[in-house]
């Protein structure tokens, strides 16, 4: 319910989807502008060539190597790795007119801290049934993104029609 939500918003406004999750969820959803900050379980990269990336279904095998006989890997990021799309990311919050942040604990680094790279007077939402304390100038939506995400869409909808 929530990434269909989201991917209705697009009608409205112009969304930029910046998901950690490693699924094909929001573009399943029908969401154009996704940018997988954590990447993407159905592709493969080189372990030697970042840039080297394919597009993968199946089982990975330990024979799969990229042009020059590197091997493939998930084109994920692992815990203790540097996020490479964070500064594109930082670059997509400071144009945002309005921050929706879903389902997070606002624990995870670098990603929690790309809500601080919106815009002053932009609104700031967070979807989160247990919202972190202390975030200063955020609305929070104590719900379960498939019930608050809906929600707040409708409301966002609703102020564009005005």
């Amino acid at each position: 319910a929530a990434h269909n939500a989201l991917a209705r918003l697009q009608q409205h406004y112009r969304v930029h989807i910046i998901t950690q999750n490693v699924d094909d969820l929001h573009e399943r959803a029908g969401s154009r502008s996704v940018l997988h900050l954590h990447g993407e379980l159905g592709k493969l990269r080189s372990t030697v060539d970042e840039h080297y990336v394919v597009d993968w279904s199946g089982d990975q095998q330990l024979s799969d190597c990229d042009p020059n006989g590197h091997p493939l890997r998930p084109h994920i990021v692992w815990f203790g790795e540097a996020v490479p799309l964070f500064d594109q990311a930082v670059a997509l919050m400071r144009q945002a007119d309005v921050a929706v942040v879903v389902g997070t604990s606002m624990q995870v680094y670098p990603a929690a801290s790309l809500i601080d790279f919106a815009p002053r007077q932009a609104p700031r939402h967070l979807v989160d049934p247990a919202p972190a304390a202390g975030l200063s100038g955020v609305q929070l939506h104590p719900f379960r993104a498939k019930e608050g995400v809906p929600v707040l869409v409708a409301h966002l909808i609703e102020q564009a029609m005005v």
